[in-house]
């Protein structure tokens, strides 16, 4: 075999499973070889580097199956508003933020905050001192932006839009400022302070390196993040700042004509070393605490009966053109109808043809868990999102869903006894990205998740490497550290199947290598 570019020796190699291999060689991006220290002397050559990992666990590199790495800068752009609890609080932070271009802009903000108020600027606009705002919801799906913004937008009333959206508005139909869904929310974007390109790249490349000191090799991202994305990931991999791989799922919108789905078939095309256009991505429904969770029945508020294709039937015909040209699909789907529905796409189709997945999945009835894994199709979920819950059910999740469904959150345990393949995710920014914290979290649920809902230490690791690669279709390459796969590892200090989840979560990371590249190393 060629000398490699890499060995790294003295490690307890997992793949997810202990194999007893103590050593590891990469050469051109690849695993080029598998054995022990003693094997490990005869590879090397002169250019080759070696690293004594001391006895760390060395894993396939971690996938973060559920990432917005670049839109989400957008998103959580301003003032971090996550860690507020009251309203008290918000209106303090507010006062003194700093203004962008005359703005207010935030992120993070948890709807518990309101204890259960209705979402106003009312709340707000008395220690703006006539500034606009922009506060984004955890969710990610909804914006609160106060009078001046509303004004400066020519937001006056409701209106009406192609895919499930709304502007809220009072009795009176005057507007409250709570922006929910997509097509409500981009109404603000031509307004909002831009972002310098060099300020964007910047905290592109530092996202991503925080990403990988984390142990993520890669993340499928489920969006394509405007503003020629591929241009600039070409661009950070001309200058090596690329340290991730990644996968990246342009959106189809309601409405979507047989051209456009054309082209996102033709996007498939689009790739560098390590990233590449794979998969389109769909919305079946919103979230539970916005009201758009597509429910079989009404929640608490009576909301959540309506899909956010206003045709389903358009949904699955637009699913069905991808798939018969060979693109494999992931949709948002969160609520049971939601899931449902996917789930019944899929089957119309018949056997056979790419893989299509489903992602978040966060209730879900005993009836549909076996599906999954009849049809094919790859749950994709993030435990990380239990923390915006409580156990006692006092949360806005669980109180708009009622104590039925709340039972029922996050399945992953059940969904993988049901033989589903499932693939785990954070959603930066709507959970830290901190791979470490997928895994902890996917083994000790928090919030309203049941603790019988926990994956094993392995399950867990399986979700950010076999089962990550099944979910996009790599399973020949990825996933396993095996001769002739991409050499994409993470080594932990601690075992991350058989360590308690907490000190998983809180183990260091020694080395990080995506595409034999070393992208951190402690």
């Amino acid at each position: 075999m060629p000398a490699p570019d890499l060995v790294l020796v003295n490690a307890r190699v997992r793949t997810p499973g202990l194999t007893g291999h103590t050593a590891v060689a990469v050469h051109d991006g690849l695993i080029n070889a598998v054995g022990d220290d003693t094997d490990a002397r005869t590879w090397c050559g002169p250019g080759t580097e070696t690293i004594d990992l001391a006895g760390a666990t060395l894993t396939p590199g971690l996938t973060d199956a559920h990432s917005h790495p670049v839109w989400g800068l957008e998103m959580c752009t301003g003032t971090d508003l996550s860690a507020i609890r009251d309203l008290d609080e918000l209106r303090a932070v507010l006062a003194r933020a700093e203004r962008r271009d005359g703005w207010v802009v935030g992120a993070g903000l948890d709807h518990n905050v309101f204890g259960g108020r209705p979402i106003h600027h009312d709340l707000i606009d008395d220690v703006l001192g006539g500034a606009p705002a922009h506060l984004r919801l955890y969710d990610g799906h909804s914006v609160l932006v106060s009078a001046t913004a509303l004004k400066a937008a020519g937001i006056d009333g409701p209106r009406a839009f192609p895919q499930r959206s709304e502007i809220v508005c009072d009795a009176q139909g005057r507007p409250t400022g709570h922006l929910i869904e997509h097509a409500a929310m981009d109404l603000m974007t031509p307004l909002l302070p831009a972002q310098p390109y060099a300020e964007r790249r910047d905290r592109l490349v530092d996202l991503l390196s925080s990403m990988a000191a984390t142990g993520l090799t890669g993340a499928h991202v489920m969006d394509l993040g405007g503003h020629d994305v591929p241009g600039l990931l070409t661009a950070l991999e001309e200058d090596g700042d690329l340290p991730l791989r990644l996968r990246l799922a342009p959106w189809c919108m309601p409405g979507a004509d047989r051209s456009e789905l054309e082209e996102l078939a033709r996007l498939q095309k689009r790739a560098g070393r390590l990233w590449r256009v794979g998969g389109v991505k769909f919305f079946m429904d919103g979230t539970v605490e916005g009201g758009t969770a597509w429910l079989e029945h009404a929640d608490c508020h009576g909301q959540g009966t309506d899909a956010f294709w206003p045709d389903p039937a358009a949904y699955t015909a637009a699913v069905r053109h991808l798939h018969e040209a060979g693109v494999g699909t992931a949709t948002h789907a969160i609520g049971d109808a939601a899931v449902r529905h996917v789930l019944d796409t899929v089957e119309s189709f018949g056997p056979g043809g790419p893989r299509h997945r489903i992602e978040h999945i966060e209730t879900v009835p005993d009836s549909q868990l076996g599906r999954f894994a009849a049809l094919g199709v790859v749950a994709s979920m993030q435990p990380p999102h239990t923390a915006y819950t409580r156990a006692d059910h006092t949360d806005e999740w669980s109180k708009r869903l009622g104590e039925e469904r709340a039972e029922r959150a996050w399945r992953c345990r059940d969904l993988r006894d049901a033989g589903a393949y499932l693939a785990l995710g954070s959603d930066w920014p709507i959970a830290h990205h901190d791979a470490r914290q997928v895994l902890a979290t996917a083994q000790a649920p928090r919030g309203a998740a049941s603790a019988r809902h926990g994956l094993t230490g392995l399950m867990a690791l399986e979700g950010m490497t076999t089962h990550a690669a099944v979910a996009a279709g790599e399973e020949g390459v990825a996933g396993r550290i095996a001769p002739g796969l991409r050499a994409d590892l993470t080594a932990f200090t601690v075992d991350p199947v058989t360590a308690p989840a907490d000190e998983t979560e809180q183990a260091p990371i020694r080395l990080t290598v995506a595409g034999g590249r070393i992208t951190y190393r402690s």
